[in-house]
């Protein structure tokens, strides 16, 4: 086969079979296809999409570009939960290791900022000592003495993937249904999870910002993983604003812990109960919502899930200690962005808040970017909320000035104020099971 007649057949709109998928997968995993090619053949399917055979052929294949591990030896249920991404989107840090204390094996592999939003792999390697590259070995290690692991793809587990997932990045073919579909699920399926609880965003911050095409994504989702015999559920929840107040990396990471302490935002809080409660269900530790998100905040009250934090952390190499002192969030700039006149604040521009973030360096705008972990933004107000001119609506940290400049021109321009409220959207849309 040839890798240009295969995109030119995508790109044509014709699909493509089991074999040229694999020929394909195959020529990523074994360096065989250029950056150039690549790039080309995801350009073409984000124009053209692709079948529900297609999909589950390409989730196959790049599950199988690798390791597929075996947690059959692990005892306990595995159930992991995924979210496509937004801005202050810590969800992952906080809910593993609270779902974890109550005996449900939490294997993770997550990734890196992708676009505007941020990833859960950086945000933990804010944390001094902070390991997400441990072996196989040492990830179901983790799991049998901890019960959660939070990690990226290693090099023998969907490599086909994180190949893929780096050009995405860069390319501005993110958003497209069979490639988010494929690139999530051939990495929990190959993780050994068992189940898996789908946080699809949609909203301005989100890279699916129509409900519709997130509900065609969750639908999507939800049907290949039942297909390949996994229990699975989809939320669709609300990305018009950033999730809780911080957006960065060691700004969530303070934020998440304050979490597990009782202190979170609201919103953040209760998307975490939540998506814990059915991480829960599907376990079978409960049969029924509302108790498991009573289990969820009693582990929150008690403090359990928050010493399984710490010693998720510290098994994997962090000092949770180091988060605890001021001097972790030092920088050298903070700056307020304030409401030019009072009234309502009735919407943001999420995405550019975003990519206010990734200017700062919370980010990355090309696959070489290097994260400054310090740096990063707090949103203090809510759609809704009440605003007097001068009030602060953003506060930048960064630690270069240029940059600094650059992200609250954006933010200034990244809200709205009217004189009538406007009632924020529910931060959860709808379920699809």
């Amino acid at each position: 086969m040839l890798m240009v007649e295969l995109i030119r057949k995508k790109r044509d709109g014709y699909s493509l079979t089991d074999e040229e998928i694999q020929f394909i997968v195959q020529g990523i995993t074994h360096g065989e296809i250029p950056d150039y090619q690549l790039a080309a053949f995801l350009m073409a399917v984000y124009f053209r999409g692709m079948s529900s055979q297609e999909t589950v052929a390409l989730t196959q294949a790049m599950m199988a570009s690798g390791e597929v591990l075996d947690l059959s030896d692990i005892p306990g249920p595995k159930i992991d939960k995924h979210s496509t991404g937004g801005v202050g989107d810590k969800v992952s840090l906080p809910l593993a290791p609270l779902v974890a204390s109550l005996g449900v094996v939490v294997p993770m592999i997550s990734g890196r900022a992708l676009g505007h939003t941020g990833g859960t792999l950086d945000k933990l390697e804010a944390i001094p000592g902070f390991r997400t590259n441990l072996t196989v070995e040492e990830f179901k290690e983790a799991l049998q003495t901890v019960g959660v692991a939070i990690i990226g793809q290693t090099e023998t587990l969907v490599p086909a993937d994180r190949k893929m997932y780096a050009l995405r990045d860069v390319t501005a073919t993110v958003s497209s249904i069979p490639l988010i579909t494929s690139s999530i699920l051939s990495k929990k399926f190959a993780e050994g999870a068992e189940g898996l609880v789908l946080d699809v965003k949609t909203g301005s911050g989100a890279f699916m910002a129509r409900l519709e095409d997130a509900r065609a994504l969750a639908q999507n989702m939800v049907e290949i993983a039942k297909g390949m015999g996994k229990k699975v559920v989809a939320l669709i929840t609300n990305m018009d604003q950033p999730l809780g107040y911080a957006v960065g990396n060691a700004v969530e990471v303070v934020e998440s812990v304050a979490v597990l302490k009782g202190e979170g935002p609201e919103d953040l809080t209760e998307l975490i109960v939540t998506e814990g409660a059915y991480m829960l269900l599907l376990a079978g530790k409960t049969e029924d919502l509302e108790q498991g998100k009573q289990m969820i905040r009693e582990q929150i009250r008690n403090g359990q899930g928050y010493a399984k934090w710490r010693e998720m952390v510290q098994n994997q190499g962090g000092d949770p200690d180091a988060i605890e002192h001021p001097e972790y969030l030092n920088v050298r700039i903070q700056e307020k962005v304030t409401a030019p006149t009072a009234g309502y604040l009735t919407g943001f521009q999420t995405r550019e808040i975003g990519m206010a973030a990734t200017l700062l360096g919370a980010g990355r705008r090309v696959k070489e970017d290097s994260i400054d972990p310090k740096v990063g933004i707090y949103c203090w107000k809510k759609v809704g909320d009440w605003v007097e001119a001068g009030e602060p609506i953003f506060e930048v940290h960064g630690n270069d000035p240029q940059k600094v400049e650059e992200a609250v021109a954006i933010l200034r321009q990244s809200f709205q104020i009217r004189p009538e409220r406007k009632d924020p959207m529910p931060l959860i849309l709808e379920v699809w099971t």
